[in-house]
């Protein structure tokens, strides 16, 4: 990615944070570092169908595309209609759908029985517990066992809900991105 391209990400991030703080959760895109670290502790060659909820500007979704297979079934999923669109030009390859309360409906539509693994990039501790309870509802429903949950949160304060439906196998602190963030690397129980 050149600078000009780098550099649009941020201010279009900050503007998205300064305007909806409460969606977008950060004032710049994931650093790499954040990207790599989540994206690595998947074993790709298990996963034929994966989704990223809250793919923003495609920060971790192209080290999706480097690290899956060509046989790998990828969703993305955005509520921002101008980094949708984004991501619809950037990954043709990939399925893209505006809402992430409709996982299995978009998995239904894709004629996805199941998921092998979820990368999120939701900021979850801001929404409230009830938005919080259906997503959790959406991902393990969407999960086969002992699927993969990857996400990345700016505290441990998930750390409670995710290990009620999850077996938290590691968390990661990744201090390199702005904020400083934690990867939890989870299988489905």
């Amino acid at each position: 990615m050149g600078i000009k391209q780098s550099l649009k990400e941020k201010c279009l991030f900050l503007y998205k944070f300064l305007y909806k703080p409460m969606e977008i959760g950060s004032v710049m895109p994931s650093s790499k570092y954040l990207a790599q670290k989540m994206v690595e502790s998947v074993p790709w060659h298990e996963v034929l169908a994966a989704a990223e909820l809250g793919a923003g500007t495609g920060a971790i979704t192209k080290h999706i595309q480097e690290a899956a297979h060509q046989q790998t079934k990828v969703l993305l999923f955005e509520t921002d209609p101008f980094m949708l669109k984004t991501l619809e030009e950037n990954y043709p390859n990939f399925a893209c759908y505006e809402n992430t309360t409709n996982l299995q409906a978009a998995l239904q539509q894709e004629g996805i029985e199941q998921l092998d693994c979820i990368i999120s990039g939701l900021p979850f501790f801001n929404f409230h517990q009830t938005l919080r309870d259906v997503l959790i509802a959406q991902i393990v429903n969407s999960l086969k066992d002992d699927g993969w949950f990857v996400a990345f949160q700016y505290s441990q304060q998930m750390k409670k809900q995710l290990s009620l439906h999850f077996h938290i196998e590691k968390i990661i602190f990744v201090p390199i991105n702005v904020p400083p963030a934690f990867v939890y690397v989870c299988r489905k129980k």
